[in-house]
């Protein structure tokens, strides 16, 4: 758990800052049997994604439980579609290992990629200012780019680095050793991986591993996590498919991913809620920003309205 003064998220809150990505890998698919193959493995719509542009995608089982999360970029350029999978580096092998084993008879290859790249995070609602790149910037809010499509070419950032638009005010910049260098000199002010944690709490944002798992003692279900741009209810069949479609035709899960408001610091993470004894949610997140605790975590419906304990303090859902 972190405790962070609110002058330290100034930067990424209101203005631009950067940071090192130490976290994130990358696996390339390729093949004739690419597209068809991908879409049927992912829970949002690849086959409709044009060259530059991506999504955001759960990994499920045959029993709908999230088996992992990912960015999927078609990338740029004519000829068979290629794609580029982006996770987090923890779950980098278990993704290559639960999509390998579903390739049968199809052309697709699986290879690591940007192996050799240094990545660099811009996050903020300056960020597009500061980069300086007036209204070259892609419109859709996940895509992929080479530099020179958006910086003009030749470039003024050395190795041509590709671009990810990951969410709105994320940008992420994967070249040589010369991009770190290039980013610091537009001055934004670094912002620290504390400060960053605490910008994922309070936006709302699930990490997979903490917020979503899929472990003995939490199965967590993809409309549970609130995360519906993830999900394409019309894209055809996919692994899972049927059990997000049942609830989905149910009309909704008893439980949704949540943010809250605490009274003081959790013992521990995760840590149950309780109303009158009973079993209401849990919490899995937390930060303390200026004295006051936030939390992301899991809420029954039925308690939504109800005052909410956890050893530690007590909670209100926002």
């Amino acid at each position: 758990m972190t405790s962070i003064s609110s002058t330290d998220l100034d930067a990424i809150r209101h203005h631009a800052a950067y940071a090192l990505i130490t976290d994130r890998a990358f696996l390339r698919i390729t093949g004739s049997d690419a597209t068809r193959w991908l879409n049927g493995m992912v829970t949002n719509n690849i086959k409709d994604l044009k060259p530059g542009e991506g999504n955001y995608n759960f990994l499920l089982n045959a029993q709908g439980r999230i088996q992992a999360d990912a960015m999927i970029y078609r990338e740029p350029g004519e000829g068979d579609p290629t794609y580029l999978l982006e996770t987090d580096n923890s779950q980098l092998e278990t993704v290559n290992q639960h999509l390998d084993k579903f390739i049968i008879m199809d052309d697709v290859e699986l290879t690591p990629a940007l192996t050799d790249k240094t990545g660099v995070l811009v996050v903020g609602p300056g960020a597009l200012a500061s980069l300086d790149v007036g209204n070259a910037w892609p419109t859709t809010p996940v895509s992929i780019s080479p530099a020179r499509d958006i910086f003009g070419d030749p470039t003024s950032i050395d190795g041509d680095p590709l671009i990810l638009s990951v969410a709105k005010n994320h940008y992420e910049f994967w070249g040589d050793h010369t991009t770190l260098d290039w980013i610091r000199s537009i001055g934004d002010p670094e912002a620290s991986p504390e400060a960053l944690e605490a910008h994922r709490i309070l936006s709302g944002i699930p990490k997979y591993g903490t917020d979503i798992r899929n472990t003995e003692t939490a199965k967590d279900l993809p409309q549970e996590t609130g995360q519906t741009h993830a999900l394409h209810f019309s894209k055809g069949c996919y692994l899972g498919q049927e059990i997000v479609e049942r609830i989905h035709s149910r009309g909704q899960v008893h439980r949704i991913f949540s943010k809250f408001t605490l009274t003081g610091a959790p013992a521990a993470l995760p840590t149950p809620l309780t109303v009158d004894g009973k079993t209401a949610g849990e919490l899995t997140s937390a930060v303390e920003v200026d004295g006051q605790w936030h939390a992301l975590g899991y809420l029954r419906r039925e308690f939504a309205a109800k005052p909410l304990s956890y050893e530690g303090g007590t909670a209100s859902a926002k």
